[in-house]
């Protein structure tokens, strides 16, 4: 009898061909569907720039309440020792005033808040400095839109927005939010 060699197989084969093909289409995948948060940084409206020849409107001394966040994290408002949490009152006494008190402003259309930092000021105690600002504008608002009519702001804005493009806010023309970040002192 004949022996009978067995026969090796061959091994089976995985089809690797289009295996780049997946590995491509998987990474577009997860490309497109992965969420990337870009709210970095302070978000906030610039005025628009002044043509070269036009000089900047004059400011008195007077209408602008000035907040210096120094190296320390310390807060001054006026040259005066302050905090973090004092802002928002003198924020909304500065624009508030209406003429009555010498030290704060005219009215509110001309105040200004500048909030002025040195290099090494630690970034957290200027936003806190910053979203103080805000919040003294916010509440202004608040006060503002109860005075005619609504729970709040929002409630108000919704009724303007509500009413189209011929509707004004009153509220934020009455109230704009003028707050100036000024650059730190060269060599600061």
């Amino acid at each position: 009898m004949a022996m009978l060699k067995k026969r090796q197989r061959e091994g089976a084969e995985i089809p690797t061909s289009s295996m780049a093909d997946i590995a491509f289409l998987l990474l577009i995948f997860f490309l497109v569907t992965t969420t990337i948060d870009v709210d970095t940084g302070v978000l906030m409206q610039l005025p628009p720039p002044l043509d070269e020849e036009q000089e900047p409107p004059p400011i008195k001394e007077r209408n602008i309440l000035a907040v210096l966040v120094n190296e320390q994290g310390q807060v001054l408002i006026e040259n005066e020792p302050s905090s973090v949490a004092r802002v928002r009152a003198e924020v909304k006494r500065h624009v508030l005033n209406d003429g009555a008190d010498p030290r704060y402003s005219e009215e509110p259309l001309k105040a200004i808040v500048s909030i002025k930092t040195a290099r090494q000021t630690p970034y957290d105690v200027y936003i806190d400095v910053l979203d103080e600002a805000r919040i003294a504008y916010r509440e202004i608002w608040d006060a503002e839109a109860r005075r005619l009519g609504a729970r709040d702001y929002e409630q108000y804005k919704a009724r303007v927005d509500a009413a189209g493009d011929a509707a004004i806010d009153q509220v934020k023309e009455r109230f704009k939010e003028k707050i100036s970040l000024a650059e730190p002192d060269p060599g600061a």
